[in-house]
């Protein structure tokens, strides 16, 4: 994507939607469900690495998700929490592109993000050269999300369902951060279902 850096990406939707009750990576949104346009933003990038780590309901999904080039992966241990697909796509990831400067990471249910914002998130990171570069959204950080490969062993070892975020309380990790108000939206209830249908009005 940036001239001389080799960049991954992996979509992670592996989880149950336990709140939710049904797949969240189906509920739709403007006619296409957040995954597949999830999947259309990753597409419409260029990436050296792409992947797809799919989890809970993984045939009820595939069946109605179009991945493209995108590389479709299954975490078996999907219950153990985000850090599991984390350390799964970032292994195959490496697996297709093991010369990867940077891995970007992203979630299924996150609709309101842009092309343009994921393209500056990645330019704010090679342009500071920078070990991580955290979206800010509602006083926090969180996904989007980049990191650099020199911390590739610190993700290798994430457990549970923090993701990477606990690693910026490590004393001298240095990170940058986007303004992202739009990823402060996700869809984890009904609530967040039926505001998401009055967004399309």
């Amino acid at each position: 994507m940036i001239a001389n850096n080799k960049i991954g990406v992996v979509i992670l939707a592996a989880g149950s939607s336990s709140r939710l009750g049904f797949p969240k990576q189906l509920v739709e949104y403007k006619g296409k469900a957040l995954l597949q346009r999830m999947v259309d933003l990753v597409k419409s990038l260029t990436f050296d690495s792409r992947i797809l780590v799919l989890g809970s309901g993984v045939d009820k999904i595939k069946s109605q998700v179009k991945p493209g080039n995108i590389t479709v992966i299954e975490n078996n241990n999907w219950e153990e929490g985000m850090a599991s697909s984390i350390r799964l796509g970032l292994a195959k990831a490496l697996e297709s592109e093991e010369e990867l400067d940077h891995l970007l990471i992203l979630l299924s249910d996150q609709p309101l993000v842009t092309k343009r914002q994921i393209e500056e998130l990645i330019d704010l990171q090679i342009n500071k050269n920078s070990r991580a570069t955290f979206s800010e959204y509602d006083g926090d950080i969180g996904v989007p999300a980049i990191f650099s490969s020199s911390i590739f062993p610190d993700l290798e070892k994430l457990q549970g369902d923090h993701g990477a975020k606990k690693m910026i309380y490590r004393e001298g990790f240095k990170y940058e951060t986007l303004k992202l108000e739009e990823a402060n939206f996700d869809v984890d209830t009904m609530n967040d279902v039926e505001l998401l249908k009055k967004m399309e009005e």
